[in-house]
């Protein structure tokens, strides 16, 4: 059996080799600009005094605590699922507010260039 090359180097049989990644910003679905290089800083460096070494100590210390600490950390992660549900419908409202804001003054633009193109064809003749 033979195998056919393509125009890429790969053959019929195989798949073409994925594009190289992305370096630096690009613009995504025309809107958002997404950085590649940008890196989440960690808790240390925000100020932050990390949760896992305050919730490790009392467990090792005593060790019959753990489920009722479990059952507060569970408590504590239940209560933050639901804050940050009750917040989306808000931040879906800003969300939608500031796209139509970018509608509004994309066509308050177009309708500006309309104008100015009218302006110089009136002049023209």
């Amino acid at each position: 059996m033979s195998r056919r090359s393509t125009t890429n180097g790969s053959t019929a049989d195989s798949a073409p080799s994925p594009p190289p990644p992305i370096r630096g910003p690009y613009v995504l679905y025309g809107g958002a600009t997404i950085r590649t290089d940008d890196v989440l800083p960690g808790l240390e460096e925000q100020g932050v005094c990390p949760l896992y070494p305050q919730l490790q100590g009392p467990n090792i210390e005593w060790p019959s605590q753990n489920a009722r600490r479990v059952e507060e950390i569970s408590l504590i992660f239940k209560n933050l699922h639901h804050l940050f549900n009750s917040l989306r419908p808000h931040q879906a409202r800003a969300t939608l507010d500031h796209n139509l804001e970018l509608q509004i003054q994309r066509r308050k633009q177009a309708v500006e260039d309309i104008k100015r193109g009218e302006e110089k064809k009136h002049k023209g003749f």
